[in-house]
């Protein structure tokens, strides 16, 4: 009898985490690294959100709240989706946990048994297969190839549902590609899952702020009314408020979902830090301007790395739509070799090489299921960017 549980082989670590440490490690022993590998906002936590945590400290807000958030903030939370979504909750079908992670993690646990189904678009956050599969469901993974502009259509949609499909998890816009779906967009996808009532709807808009000129975002319950009942919808504060740390995800939905989410939240941690909830409750109840001041940053970013990629032979960088990522293809640097003789025979030979090569960390495209691409965050300051782009360009010139 072996002592580790059986659930593990189903699950892989996360390759991100992976790549941060290990550029983390070579930039301790003197390497000059420099990552692009992180999805976090560079930006400070706004001044007035550092306050209300303080104020949360000195107020002696310091002990267990509600399992799944104090009223005040599922409150604010209600007034956020009925502000920006038009989408009017109760704090009953509101639940606040530890980051949208673990949101996501308990709807799935709330829901999945074995056999079930969960269809999720390549390229995909690379924690929703394994949140899946320790669930006990089965991933269907449906490419959404750079041809489609890294979007789900209707038809590959159509297509992957069967009658074992409990979810779509969805993504919009996209960690890995950035790419956002527009409200057409949206309406062919709606239009399919309303004729299949038995497939629920878990959104994911954690960038639903981070959206660019000309891109106006919408969520699914939003696009049509008729899925709010089979639809969770989960956001959080930690990059459009650069609050990461703060570990604050929320969701809302159906009641009885909801409910199942807080009986499985308070079996495992329990409440999210207090003081972490009132400095949320302060993101999203004071001042917005400081999420433009970030857009407006991220965009110049955008166009900075999409430039410098797609000025390199063998890249094909799209421009997204939001979040702050690019995903360029490298097909054409395919069976190329390093000087050193080194094949670069796949996306995860070419970030490997680049970052000893090199120095940049990026995060392959296999992690992400679509492949051959790599992931860069633009959340970096401008200089550093640049530089990383120069050196990406000399590697791949020097591949022969």
């Amino acid at each position: 009898m072996t002592f580790l549980s059986k659930t593990l082989s189903r699950v892989k670590p996360s390759p991100t985490i992976a790549i941060s440490t290990q550029a983390a490690e070579l930039r301790a022993a003197g390497r000059d690294i420099i990552g692009l590998s992180a999805g976090e906002p560079d930006f400070d936590t706004p001044a007035h959100i550092r306050a209300a945590g303080i104020r949360a400290i000195e107020a002696g807000h310091t002990r267990y709240t509600a399992v799944d958030g104090i009223p005040e903030l599922k409150e604010a939370i209600c007034a956020k989706f009925a502000r920006d979504n038009g989408l009017s909750y109760t704090p009953r079908q509101v639940s606040v946990g530890t980051g949208g992670k673990q949101v996501l993690y308990n709807a799935l646990m709330a829901t999945l048994n074995p056999g079930d189904e969960v269809i999720i678009p390549a390229p995909y956050w690379v924690s929703y297969p394994d949140m899946v599969a320790l669930a006990g469901g089965t991933p269907v993974i449906v490419e959404a190839t750079l041809e489609t502009g890294f979007k789900l259509t209707a038809e590959a949609l159509e297509a992957a549902i069967t009658p074992r499909t409990k979810w779509l998890l969805f993504n919009s816009p996209s960690n890995p590609t950035g790419a956002g779906y527009g409200h057409s967009e949206l309406r062919a996808l709606t239009d399919v899952l309303l004729r299949h009532p038995h497939v629920h709807v878990m959104t994911d808009d954690m960038y639903e702020h981070i959206a660019y000129s000309g891109f106006h975002f919408c969520t699914p319950a939003q696009v049509e009314p008729g899925l709010y009942d089979r639809t969770l919808t989960v956001n959080g504060v930690s990059k459009a408020y650069a609050m990461t740390g703060w570990r604050i995800g929320y969701a809302a939905g159906p009641e009885a979902l909801i409910g199942a989410m807080r009986k499985i939240q308070s079996q495992s941690t329990s409440n999210p830090c207090s003081i972490s909830q009132y400095a949320a409750l302060e993101a999203l109840s004071g001042p917005q301007d400081v999420i433009a001041e970030g857009v407006a940053i991220f965009q110049r970013r955008r166009d900075l790395v999409v430039d410098a990629l797609n000025a390199i032979p063998g890249i094909a960088c799209p421009r997204p739509e939001g979040a702050f990522y690019v995903y360029p293809s490298i097909h054409g640097l395919i069976g190329r070799k390093t000087p050193q003789g080194r094949v670069i025979d796949s996306d995860e030979a070419f970030a490997s090489a680049l970052l000893e090569d090199t120095g940049v960390a990026v995060v392959f495209g296999a992690a992400f299921g679509l492949s051959p691409h790599f992931r860069i965050s633009y959340a970096a300051a401008d200089d550093a960017l640049q530089q990383a782009c120069t050196r990406i360009a000399a590697f791949c010139a020097s591949l022969s």
